[in-house]
């Protein structure tokens, strides 16, 4: 009896020891990773920008600037920066003669964000897509802007949590999914998101300035 206690506890401890190995590693972003892939598989979305309270959230929000500017990426102190767009007048569709209605292409293959005019491409901007959560394949409308908004989710112990403040030129247009600026990486041209499409805060911002409430959204791959 008290050799099978032995050994159920021995099993125990050799349980708990290996889930701590695993989150001691470097491999646990990609367990999460896989984890919320897997959901996407089988028709669950783990991500929690997906949510109706993460919607919420969003709605909670007034688009001013925090005074809390402490933020945090991956589980890891960030510097906030903040950003001004310039006034590219050339794609702000001031100076094209380019017909039809505005709409934003999203291309995961390229990692790349277009800004077009019926046809004609006016602005076209690297991103980074879903990384650690896929970013979702689809058409939509942009339902909501924000100069600036605060982002959280991910998993503290996976290593992939963040809480971050004054993200700026925010444009959600699917669930908690959005367009916005990134001052946390510079390495877009590779996906690096819990699902949002990341582009650099000062070329946000002319996309920001160029499109509306209302404007579509086409991601594909």
């Amino acid at each position: 009896m008290n050799l099978k206690k032995g050994i159920s506890q021995l099993a125990t401890l050799a349980v708990i020891f290996a889930i701590l190995i695993v989150l001691a590693s470097p491999a646990r972003r990609y367990i999460y990773w896989s984890y919320q892939h897997l959901g996407v598989k089988i028709g669950i979305n783990f991500n929690n920008i997906a949510s109706k309270s993460y919607v919420s959230f969003i709605k909670s929000q007034s688009g001013e600037l925090e005074k809390d500017n402490q933020a945090i990426f991956l589980n890891r102190n960030v510097a906030f920066k903040d950003a001004i767009a310039s006034k590219r007048v050339d794609i702000l569709g001031e100076s094209t003669a380019a017909p039809g209605e505005k709409w934003i292409e999203i291309d995961l293959s390229d990692q790349r964000l277009n800004m077009k005019e019926g046809d004609t491409t006016v602005g076209s901007f690297l991103i980074s897509s879903g990384k650690w959560a896929p970013t979702p394949t689809g058409e939509w409308r942009v339902w909501t802007k924000l100069r600036y908004t605060r982002m959280q989710g991910g998993s503290k112990a996976l290593g992939t949590y963040y809480n971050l403040p004054n993200v700026p030129y925010v444009m959600y247009y699917y669930q908690g999914y959005g367009v916005h600026g990134a001052y946390w990486h510079n390495n877009f041209g590779q996906p690096m998101s819990h699902g949002c499409v990341n582009m650099k805060p000062e070329e946000a911002g002319i996309v920001f300035n160029w499109a509306d409430v209302g404007t579509r959204v086409v991601v594909h791959n």
